[in-house]
């Protein structure tokens, strides 16, 4: 008997350790939202995925999705079915605040997320043909604004309303993808396109190898008021030689790609995410982690930053 209670107590003993040892190892699944297959945000978010699985592997292990982009994804991690995503944040700001394109979303506003970082620019284009040389020339013109109810759409309404043109009365709308867009400048359908996306982009780029065309600048007066009265907008340079028929540096604005996290995602992941994010950018194989800075991962951010996120940047000094 009292080898049977000697056995019995070392076998609860080992249990009880296995147990602590295993939950004290546990390896946290995160799923990331992205992007269609052929788009950025799953290409950099799947280089950036593998990377951290490797040196994080301890702690979690991602598994990135195709998805919608960026609506798709806020309410997906809304749901708790995505941990992580990354959206524009001018579209981050509309789910959150429940305007824009979620005005009318009777789940809206969505609330159950917050910030950890931006990544990189998505810069509003407007192309437009040799004739047209301000954003004031737009006016009575025909102008492709994005797909109906895109985020193009609305950075579009926002800046013409910006220069004192109505998106709706006064200039000739056309809802086009950028590919369409691009055709329709070429062929003289279109006088002008806005496109939302990082540069260079590869309708712009296809479009300046048989057609010269303009990018129309927005000058500092006008990107103060956009980003004063926003908060998502921030100033970007698309430089000479972006493009073939780029000759001079073009200033706009850009929203900013951002990742976002459920606010259930505890602290030390979203922590150990925004460390590597940044400390490992060397080792990310895609054209954009050229872009992460730190210094700049606020930037464009006008929600809550999640608890994790902002220990990282106090630990950098950055408030």
């Amino acid at each position: 008997m009292k080898i049977l209670k000697k056995s019995l107590s070392l076998l609860l003993a080992l249990s009880l350790t296995f147990t602590l040892f295993a939950c004290g190892n546990s390896v946290k699944k995160i799923t990331l939202a992205t992007g269609g297959t052929s788009g950025t945000y799953y290409g950099f978010s799947g280089v950036v995925a593998q990377r951290l699985n490797e040196v994080l592997k301890d702690n979690m292990k991602i598994n990135v999705i195709s998805t919608g982009a960026s609506k798709a994804n806020i309410q997906l991690v809304n749901s708790n079915d995505a941990q992580i995503a990354i959206v524009q944040n001018d579209v981050m700001s509309y789910a959150y605040n429940k305007t824009d394109m979620f005005a009318s979303d009777t789940a809206a506003p969505y609330t159950s997320f917050s910030a950890i970082a931006s990544v990189y620019p998505e810069a509003i284009q407007i192309i437009a043909n040799k004739s047209i040389n301000s954003i004031d020339d737009l006016k009575g013109k025909k102008v492709s604004v994005g797909d109906a109810g895109s985020g193009t759409e609305f950075n579009a309404k926002q800046i013409l309303a910006a220069y004192g043109i109505d998106i709706e009365t006064d200039i000739i709308k056309n809802n086009q993808s950028f590919a369409d867009s691009c055709d329709g400048l070429k062929n003289g359908i279109l006088d002008a396109a806005f496109l939302t996306a990082g540069h260079p982009t590869v309708a712009v780029t296809e479009l300046a190898s048989n057609y010269d065309f303009n990018i129309l600048n927005i000058d500092n007066e006008h990107a103060t008021e956009l980003i004063n009265k926003y908060g998502f907008y921030t100033v970007v340079n698309i430089e000479k030689g972006t493009y073939s028929v780029l000759n001079n540096d073009v200033q706009t604005v850009a929203v900013m790609a951002t990742y976002v996290a459920n606010n259930k995602l505890d602290e030390e992941t979203v922590y150990a995410f925004t460390k590597g994010l940044f400390e490992e950018k060397a080792n990310f194989n895609h054209a954009k982690a050229s872009l992460l800075d730190v210094n700049k991962g606020k930037d464009g951010i006008a929600i809550p930053l999640h608890p994790g996120a902002e220990k990282y940047y106090k630990e950098k000094g950055i408030n």
